[in-house]
C-alpha cells in the first residue's frame, strides 16, 4: 500500500507542474508611443508590449539597437503603421519573414486613410480618401475614431494568437473604447468654440485631428520634416500668416524651434508646441490620452487671443 502511495505521489509531482504553469504571454513589439499606449491598454493584466521609438526619437530616421532587432525577430506580433512612417522597420521585418506576425495598420485601415495635402500652404480643407499608400497621410492615430479601430484590431489579433487570455483582451478592448468615446466627446465640446481660429503647423502631421474636429489649420512650414525649408518657402508661409491672420505657429520638440521664430518675424502670431508622438510623455496606457489632451490645450487660443 505504501509503495502504491509513493508512486502516486511521484506521478502527482511530475504531472502537476504541467497544468499549473501559467501560459506565457505573447511577445508584442510596437513602433511608436501613441500606438504602444493603446496596445498596452488592450494587454493590461497580461503583459507589457515593447516600445521601439522612445523619448524624442523620430520614426522617420530611427536606427534599431541590436537588442531591439533581436526582439523583433522573436516577436509574435509587431504593430506598426507602415513603411512611409516607420521606414526603419521595412527591411528588418522583410528579412525576418514575419508578415503573418504583423499588424500593419495602413493596410487594415486603408479605407480611412486621408491623402497628403500638397504644397504645405493649403487654402481649402480637401480631405479626400485614398487607397494608395504612397500618397496617404499615415498619422492616423490622431483621430480617436481610428484609435478605437486600432484597439479593436489589436484585441482581435491578440485573441487569435493568445486564446488563453482572449476574455481579458475583450474586456480591456471594451473599456478602452468607452474611454476613447469619453475623450472624443470632451475634445469635441472644448474645441467647438475655437475651431475657426487659424494656425500653422510645423509639418503636415495633424490632418486627422483637424478633420475630426473641423479645425482651421492654414498651412505647414515644411512638407518633409527631415528637409530644411528654403527662403522662398519661409516667405510664402510668412505671407500666409499675415494674410489669414494666423494666431499661432506650432513647432515640434524633435525639430529646430528657431526656424519657427524666423517664420513669424514681422507677424502677430505666437509660438506654440505640438507633438504628434508625445516625446516627453512617459510610455504607458495613459500616454495616448495625455497626448490628445495636449493637442486640445495647444490648439486652443490663449486668454489674450480670445
Amino acid at each position: 500500500m505504501a509503495k502504491i502511495y509513493f508512486i502516486a505521489l511521484i506521478l502527482f509531482m511530475l504531472v502537476s507542474p504541467v497544468w499549473a504553469v501559467e501560459p506565457a504571454a505573447p511577445a508584442v513589439v510596437v513602433s511608436i508611443k501613441p500606438l504602444h499606449s493603446l496596445v498596452a491598454g488592450v494587454m493590461r493584466g497580461v503583459a507589457s508590449p515593447l516600445l521601439l521609438v522612445k523619448g524624442g526619437g523620430s520614426p522617420h530616421g530611427y536606427v534599431l539597437r541590436p537588442s531591439e532587432a533581436r526582439a523583433l525577430s522573436k516577436a509574435q506580433l509587431v504593430i506598426w503603421v507602415g513603411e512611409d512612417l516607420e521606414s526603419f522597420l521595412q527591411k528588418p521585418l522583410a528579412s525576418f519573414g514575419q508578415s503573418d506576425h504583423q499588424l500593419k495598420l495602413s493596410e487594415q485601415l486603408q479605407d480611412y486613410l486621408l491623402m497628403k495635402r500638397q504644397g504645405g500652404s493649403w487654402g481649402e480643407h480637401l480631405h479626400t480618401h485614398s487607397h494608395q499608400e504612397e500618397s496617404a497621410d499615415f498619422h492616423l492615430w490622431l483621430d480617436p475614431a481610428l484609435a478605437k479601430q486600432i484597439v479593436v484590431l489589436t484585441g482581435d489579433r491578440l485573441s487569435e494568437i493568445d486564446p488563453v487570455h482572449a476574455s481579458l483582451y475583450r474586456s480591456n478592448t471594451t473599456a478602452l473604447i468607452k474611454k476613447l468615446d469619453k475623450l472624443d466627446q470632451s475634445l469635441r465640446g472644448q474645441l467647438e468654440p475655437v475651431k475657426d481660429v487659424p494656425y500653422v503647423v510645423f509639418h503636415e502631421a495633424y490632418q486627422y485631428f483637424e478633420s475630426a474636429y473641423g479645425l482651421n489649420a492654414v498651412g505647414a512650414i515644411t512638407i518633409d520634416p527631415e528637409r530644411q525649408p528654403g527662403v522662398k518657402r519661409i516667405k510664402e508661409i510668412r505671407h500666409k500668416i499675415k494674410q489669414l491672420g494666423a494666431r499661432c505657429v506650432f513647432s515640434e520638440p524633435q525639430f529646430k524651434s528657431r526656424l519657427v521664430a524666423t517664420v513669424i518675424e514681422g507677424t502677430d502670431a505666437r509660438i506654440g508646441v505640438l507633438d504628434p508622438l508625445g516625446a516627453d510623455l512617459p510610455a504607458g496606457e495613459d500616454a495616448y490620452f495625455q497626448l490628445m489632451s495636449r493637442c486640445l490645450l495647444y490648439t486652443s487660443p490663449s486668454p489674450r487671443d480670445s
